[in-house]
């Protein structure tokens, strides 16, 4: 979804989880006609979990929900808003972009998805809204920001907060009167009197720093870059941060992969997918054309592409980074030859990132070697520590023609 839009909801129970890299505090409220709540009662939070047809629930480690039952919602009630903001204290939004995932909750199907984009200086956000129109229940993107936190919120849609007071000061007590001077003793550990104290020594020279390489990108394998530059071409086995300006890209991507059939061969049925792995390197789900949609609507595929022909790219995947997650650590997109033909009878393959939300894209890495086996590891997602992605292109052939043959090899490969 975009800011703004809107659909209709095919469920009366309904679950939106929000997730982001960092822990969130996230609420719901339930407005009245005139967009304020009708009681501090209608305010759910960790802290105050149900209300009436509404219901908060925190998962260890992982994202909180906001549950609305619709049929249980009060006839007085226009609609819920659903909030989140940074449970750092004064922490901010930038580089952190949460996602909201719209799920059916009695089956778990993911009816939307939401990354607000451009966040900053935000401390607490409204992410989407349940509401009432008609008599038909929809769900609308929304993303407005507030810079004095879920405070500001709550105070806005009518929550009374109480700012507890500041605690008087407390009154010094008299100062005692000085001692009389006591004559000075006799130095015991410094040199005799009036010797001046010795020079500190000169602290050391600090070896000369590297001069800046101005290439865009390193040679291969000789180390990572980032996407200050804009767009950057990867050889085989380059890494790039998905950094842009000193903030981590943690919004929707999409994987482009494609393919022409090489000079007078046959039409070539490729498959591209993605393969979810922890930090166990354990596989923890595979997005193909036979599975559409994973982890709760994080990753989801384009559709098979059975010839390869046309412009463009013949199959995409796209990844919510938001909304990854915390325990898939590794994302390795493959394709495979399910028709069995080799790659050398493939011409111009290549992976490309975009931002699924521009269009524009990010990195690209062209294929330019191929070999004759059925299956082909494009290149890998690796979550870092500090938070952001890293993508790097991997180019490694091996036999097989679907994606369960390429689980064992590419756990190998992170």
């Amino acid at each position: 979804m975009t800011p703004g839009s809107n659909l209709p909801l095919n469920a009366v129970r309904v679950a939106v989880d929000v997730t982001a890299p960092v822990r969130l505090d996230v609420s719901g409220l339930l407005l009245a006609a005139n967009g304020k709540v009708r009681s501090d009662d209608d305010f759910v939070f960790y802290n105050q979990p149900s209300g009436p047809g509404v219901t908060h629930s925190a998962a260890a480690g992982g994202a909180d929900t906001i549950t609305v039952d619709t049929a249980a919602v009060p006839e007085g009630i226009e609609k819920i808003v659903v909030t989140a903001s940074p449970d750092a204290p004064g922490a901010t939004f930038a580089g952190t972009e949460p996602t909201g995932t719209v799920r059916n909750a009695d089956d778990g199907s993911v009816i939307a998805s939401f990354t607000p984009p451009r966040l900053g200086t935000e401390t607490a956000l409204v992410v989407v809204e349940i509401y009432r129109r008609g008599g038909v229940w929809k769900v609308r993107a929304v993303g407005q920001g507030y810079a004095d936190g879920l405070a500001g919120i709550a105070t806005d849609f009518g929550v009374t907060v109480e700012e507890p007071a500041a605690p008087a000061a407390p009154q010094a007590p008299p100062a005692p009167p000085a001692p009389p001077a006591a004559p000075a003793p006799a130095a015991q550990w410094g040199p005799p009197a009036g010797t001046p104290a010795p020079a500190a020594p000169p602290p050391a020279a600090a070896p000369p720093a590297p001069a800046a390489d101005p290439a865009a990108a390193p040679a291969s394998g000789a180390g990572k870059i980032n996407l200050d530059k804009g767009r950057v071409s990867l050889q085989k086995n380059q890494t790039v941060s998905l950094v842009k300006g000193g903030r981590p890209l943690l919004t929707s991507v999409t994987m482009g992969l494609g393919w022409e059939p090489a000079f007078r061969s046959k039409s070539i049925d490729l498959d591209a997918s993605v393969i979810a792995y922890g930090p166990d390197r354990k596989k923890i789900d595979n997005c193909f054309f036979g599975k559409l949609m994973i982890l709760g609507g994080a990753i989801q595929h384009s559709g098979d592409n059975l010839t390869g022909e046309g412009a463009g790219d013949d199959e995409a995947i796209t990844v919510h980074l938001g909304g990854v997650p915390p325990e898939v650590t590794g994302l390795v997109f493959v394709v495979n030859s399910f028709s069995g033909q080799k790659f050398s009878d493939v011409a111009k393959a290549y992976c490309r990132l975009v931002d699924a939300q521009s269009g524009a894209e990010l990195v690209r890495f062209d294929l330019t070697h191929a070999e004759p086996r059925t299956g082909v590891m494009m290149a890998k997602l690796i979550r870092q520590f500090s938070g952001e992605w890293e993508m790097t292109a991997m180019g490694e052939f091996v036999d097989a023609r679907t994606v369960r043959g390429m689980v064992k090899p590419a756990a190998q490969a992170l």
